[in-house]
């Protein structure tokens, strides 16, 4: 098929073939224009259409270059009004979004306002939604993408119900209905064993890439988030302090620190999904994981300052699609399927303590999931207990299974 050509259409390659995509003027994008881009996928086959919809994008963005900006937190009826304030307003959920999270929410708002921006929230039923989850599944070939538009259209829906805009209350509850009868994605039930791990943990030194062993070996063992391992990436008028600093970039960085390991070993680490609401921390004894202090003995007493996972090749953190990318290396290296993720070593390492008979309770309190909110000595005290517990059962179960330590070597 011919590929339709249209006002800042681009083509972009992709492994099922090119997807349109709609593009801002750069010039406008560092004014303050939004959105930059449009993904169009879903009217690739329909060129009429797809051109219709980048002439009209292309001409929100002409007017808003004249001057016509209209005030973004003000609601018309329309999704996409709806979706702009969701994104502007200081109150918004959308706001309180991690950054990497806000970048995910930000590729998904544009393709519900690609789809439906148009339309009249009122106007919209709950046949409609039907209707829309074909689209944003692919015909039920990607239901987690229609589960994550359908999540973040309910947030935005919401928050217009917040703002009294009342026909947003009429679609969220046929949005709620709906759903009850939409097929769901299944839940990833990829689990990485110690062994691959440890295969992995060797293709990464072998690549001399020592630093992306040592987050394999963190994440797995400690269970902790891949994402506080390697660390996030602000802009730098969000959030507190930081040493760490990307000038060139305009961020700064928050994540796991040498700071965070005592001298007797234990890790003490405040999650980002934590350190806004209930401050709790994950304690984990590492003289208990050793495939860390295997890899920790790796890195010289002096290095040991500042963030604990460190890129070789830019001398700071990871970006999460570097860190992405060296995984899918070493991930083929090790024989791992690629249905594996990086971030499948968390859940690992919890099923291997749950495996390994480590209660649910202690399970919980080192994945940070529940537990009851009291002083900060009690409750470090309960956890580095319930954390003691479970990593003697994670490794009688590798014991007894024959994977050791794991250390690949």
């Amino acid at each position: 098929m011919e590929q339709a050509k249209a006002p800042g259409l681009k083509w972009m390659k992709r492994a099922n073939g090119a997807a349109p995509i709609w593009v801002a003027d750069e010039a406008d994008v560092k004014k303050g224009f939004l959105p930059k881009t449009v993904n169009l996928s879903m009217f690739v086959d329909q060129p009429d259409i797809l051109k219709a919809k980048c002439d009209a994008l292309q001409a929100d963005m002409l007017l808003w270059r004249a001057g016509y900006r209209n005030d973004p937190l003000a609601f018309d009826g329309t999704v996409k009004s709806l979706l702009t304030m969701y994104q502007c307003h200081d109150e918004s959920p959308f706001k309180k979004l991690k950054p990497a999270s806000r970048r995910t929410y930000v590729g998904f708002l544009s393709k519900i306002e690609a789809h439906i921006g148009a339309r009249r929230v009122d106007a919209i039923s709950g046949v409609d939604i039907i209707r829309y989850h074909k689209v944003w599944s692919n015909a039920g070939q990607n239901l987690a993408t229609a589960a994550m538009c359908r999540s973040i259209l309910e947030s935005a829906l919401s928050f217009g119900v917040m703002n009294k805009h009342n026909e947003c209350a009429g679609l969220l509850l046929m949005l709620r209905e709906a759903k009850k009868n939409l097929s769901r994605a299944s839940p990833r039930t990829q689990v990485i064993t110690a062994a691959q791990v440890a295969a992995a943990r060797s293709a990464a030194r072998a690549a001399n890439r020592p630093s992306s062993a040592l987050a394999y070996a963190f994440a797995f063992e400690t269970t902790l988030r891949l994402w506080d391992v390697i660390g996030q990436w602000y802009p730098m008028n969000e959030g507190g302090l930081s040493d760490v600093l990307d000038p060139a970039n305009g961020e700064k960085w928050f994540g796991l620190r040498w700071e965070d390991i005592d001298e007797h070993m234990v890790l003490r680490f405040t999650p980002s999904k934590t350190e806004e609401t209930t401050g709790r921390k994950i304690i984990y004894p590492l003289a208990k994981a050793p495939m860390v202090m295997e890899e920790i003995k790796l890195v010289p007493q002096e290095l040991r300052v500042g963030p604990i996972i460190v890129c070789e090749d830019t001398g700071i953190p990871y970006r999460p699609k570097n860190f992405a990318y060296r995984w899918r290396l070493d991930r083929k290296a090790a024989n791992i399927p690629s249905t594996v993720w990086a971030r499948d070593l968390r859940a690992s390492g919890l099923t291997e303590g749950r495996a390994a008979n480590a209660s649910i309770e202690d399970a919980a309190k080192v994945a940070g999931h529940t537990g009851p909110t009291t002083t900060a000595r009690v409750y470090d005290r309960a956890v580095f207990e319930a954390a003691d517990r479970f990593a003697d059962a994670r490794l009688r179960g590798r014991e007894q299974s024959g994977n050791g330590s794991g250390n690949g070597r």
